[in-house]
């Protein structure tokens, strides 16, 4: 569910991995357009709308590992539901009919946390999240939860920024060359990211190795402050370093969108998903991401992008 360009990454490494030839592979689409681009992938395509329950019948019952990888609507259920996920909730409602899955792994946001104060944060801290979209996420969280108490091995992740050089947005040389602010150092947050190719496999261990109910932070283990991560970036991009402002005049200057994700510091523990899922990250730092695609001589940021980021979609 939600195959864009992270969904492609799992479905690749699915289709080439040990095993391949014993798996089939589906993939959810509401689009006509996308059934060529989903087969020419090696995926099987299922048409259905997780933003209609009633296309979703075709889904009990047939799949035994379920990753999901859909956000939630952007204005929750309405109204007098904003803070609700009807596609999560849709969702476990069909998988609980005729046979259940084995195993569902669900994409979730580290912005459940909510501001942490730079503090690091482990999966048992309480969810406090301070905005609509997170408490739509901290709702399919528990929809999740529910279904796995149903007997479901449910795991979720929670997932920081996620990057890469052939994926469509994947570095911030837009908003380098755009000359976007940042907060100067004493009023800047710490970010956190993951590379969407250890995503990927990370949704793989979780699919086979996940605990029932686990909660799994899904990041690097590099803790940056997001100015240091933005001129990280230029550096390496031969850009200028963006300009720093104070807190009060980035309220003054810069949308509410983007002041959101600078209202909240945070540095993830993501120790439980090497020590319990096995993962050995192929980029431990975002500077060994971010340089992934560049040849001798060469920024990353020179280079064309991968066929697979125009299909990309959140995550």
């Amino acid at each position: 569910m939600g195959c864009g360009d992270v969904g492609l990454r799992v479905a690749r490494d699915l289709l080439t991995g040990p095993g391949a030839g014993r798996l089939r592979v589906l993939a959810l689409t509401s689009s006509p357009d996308r059934v060529g681009a989903l087969r020419a992938a090696g995926l099987t395509p299922l048409r259905g709308d997780l933003d209609q329950a009633a296309t979703l019948r075709r889904l009990s019952g047939v799949a035994t590992r379920v990753l999901h990888l859909a956000p939630p609507p952007a204005d929750g259920a309405g109204r007098d539901g904003w803070w609700r996920d009807p596609r999560t909730v849709a969702l476990a409602r069909v998988l609980r009919q005729r046979s259940r899955p084995t195993a569902l792994v669900y994409a979730s946001t580290s912005g459940v946390y909510g501001d942490c104060a730079g503090a690091l944060v482990p999966e048992t801290r309480t969810v406090a999240p301070a905005t609509p979209r997170a408490q739509r996420r901290v709702n399919a969280e528990r929809a999740v939860r529910h279904l796995g108490r149903a007997g479901v091995r449910a795991s979720i992740l929670r997932i920081p920024g996620i990057y890469a050089p052939d994926r469509e947005g994947g570095t911030p040389e837009a908003r380098l060359r755009r000359g976007t602010p940042v907060l100067q150092a004493q009023d800047d947050v710490f970010t956190n990211h993951i590379h969407a190719d250890d995503l990927a496999r990370a949704c793989l261990r979780a699919l086979w190795r996940g605990r029932p109910q686990r909660v799994y932070n899904v990041s690097d283990a590099e803790h940056l402050k997001m100015g240091d991560y933005f001129d990280l970036a230029a550096d390496l991009y031969g850009l200028p370093r963006p300009p720093r402002l104070a807190r009060d005049e980035a309220q003054a200057q810069l949308p509410v969108v983007l002041l959101s994700f600078m209202g909240e510091s945070r540095r993830l523990d993501s120790v439980r998903v090497r020590t319990e899922l096995g993962l050995r990250l192929h980029f431990p730092t975002v500077a060994q991401g971010l340089r992934s695609l560049s040849a001798p001589g060469e920024n990353a940021h020179t280079l064309s992008p991968h066929p697979r980021a125009a299909l990309s979609a959140t995550p």
